[in-house]
């Protein structure tokens, strides 16, 4: 009998959660996504110091003698992103997701260079944009700039989706993909009524199997990753989702648990639900975020989470630039 990691692969595209290129190797997912706080944490394992070190060395060059050592960090963080993303397609056969900066998520200009410049990045190292998904935080703003994206062939994943209405505007934008987040949704509710859920029950695994059936009722294009998770449970629960992330740890209970696993999400069973459409535009967006209390505090502490990681990882950086600075002459590698 195959066990659960197995037979989940046979029903949904399995991705790893993590900047940890030793545990990509050894659980072989088809997909892999980073996101501010995995590459803060990888940044930090000696294992990756060469990375580090020589995206580090680049953009002192690039931002030439002058620059201090806090602008050279903010510049290499981005190429820092695309560096592991790089590594990391060199060992799964699909795509990486590299996320824009949190701290311009309700900026749909700033957003669409910076996705430009990430994926100019990749393609000018020889990596083609089909393989790369840009992460954006599910404001009215970021989904704005996803569609902008997508209509010139820069594929996106829509990060932070707690809500329906951000699930819908995502779909009417034609994004690739979304991920909504299935923890942090049950962090919530656990918080808000002192209450544990398991199962079905999960208000996590309810927000996603709402948006799917939703999708594939519809016919929508857009896909739904499931991210963020708790306990196995909840993977259990979203078996047959189009895609899941997760992290290494949860892959591992799953590749150690025996057993049947029933497949929960079905687009030929969602077809024939009693399902209403809903009108989508700014206002009801607005409108609907201001009504869903989880929604809106979940959407605005994962920006200012990612945001911190982001100030943490630039800090990080500048305190091995300074470490490199020491060791050798500028230039020399």
């Amino acid at each position: 009998m195959a066990n659960f990691l197995e037979q989940l692969r046979g029903m949904t595209t399995v991705v790893s959660d993590s900047g940890d290129i030793n545990s990509i190797v050894q659980f072989k997912p088809t997909d892999s996504t980073t996101n501010p706080s995995l590459i803060a944490a990888a940044a930090g394992m000696p294992a990756y110091a060469p990375i580090v070190d020589d995206v580090l060395i680049q953009a002192r060059k690039d931002a030439g003698s002058s620059a201090s050592d806090k602008d050279v960090a903010a510049l290499a963080f981005k190429s820092l992103a695309v560096a592991f993303g790089r590594k990391i397609l060199e060992i799964i056969p699909g795509r990486v997701s590299t996320e824009v900066d949190a701290r311009i998520s309700y900026d749909r200009d700033k957003s669409i260079a910076m996705a430009r410049e990430i994926i100019a990045q990749y393609e000018k190292a020889g990596v083609s944009r089909e393989r790369v998904l840009i992460k954006l935080a599910s404001t009215w703003e970021g989904i704005q700039a996803a569609e902008v994206l997508e209509r010139e062939g820069i594929h996106c994943n829509m990060t932070l989706l707690f809500g329906m209405h951000q699930a819908v505007a995502s779909a009417e934008a034609k994004v690739t993909l979304i991920s909504p987040f299935v923890g942090r949704i049950l962090d919530w509710y656990k918080k808000d009524t002192g209450k544990d859920y398991v199962g079905a029950d999960d208000p996590g695994v309810q927000s996603v199997t709402r948006i799917y059936n939703y999708y594939k009722k519809f016919g929508y294009k857009t896909q739904v990753m499931g991210a963020s998770f708790r306990n196995i449970g909840e993977i259990i629960e979203l078996a047959g989702c189009d895609l899941l992330t997760i992290a290494p740890k949860l892959l591992a209970e799953l590749e150690s648990r025996e057993g049947t696993l029933e497949r929960k999400l079905d687009p030929a069973k969602a077809a024939s639900m009693n399902i209403q459409k809903m009108p989508m535009d700014k206002a009801t967006f607005e409108k609907m975020h201001a009504e869903d209390r989880m929604a809106h505090d979940k959407l605005k502490e994962g920006i200012e989470g990612f945001s911190k990681a982001l100030e943490d990882l630039e800090k990080l950086l500048e305190k091995r630039l300074s470490e490199i600075g020491q060791k050798q002459p500028v230039g020399a590698h």
